[in-house]
């Protein structure tokens, strides 16, 4: 059996949820879970819930942007 690979942890967007990873439970910001945690996650909100994650972490981004300047190439 191998081992999971977890995302580099790096509290970008605020949104924590509690997992449980190699025995022991912590907290972890949306940006780094897994998929499978990432989909769990959802599976529990309601409607609301969803639209209020979505506006927070579209709101997390834009601040990220603004902050460093980045603006996504576009094709010409």
């Amino acid at each position: 059996m191998s081992e999971q690979v977890y995302p580099k942890e790096r509290n970008l967007d605020g949104v924590y949820y509690r997992v449980q990873r190699d025995g022991k439970w912590c907290n972890r910001c949306y940006t780094d879970l897994t998929d499978d945690e990432q989909n769990e996650f959802m599976s529990r909100l309601d409607e609301e819930g969803l639209k209020r994650v979505c506006s927070f972490l579209a709101n997390t981004l834009r601040n990220m942007a603004d902050q460093m300047n980045i603006i996504r190439g576009t094709e010409e």
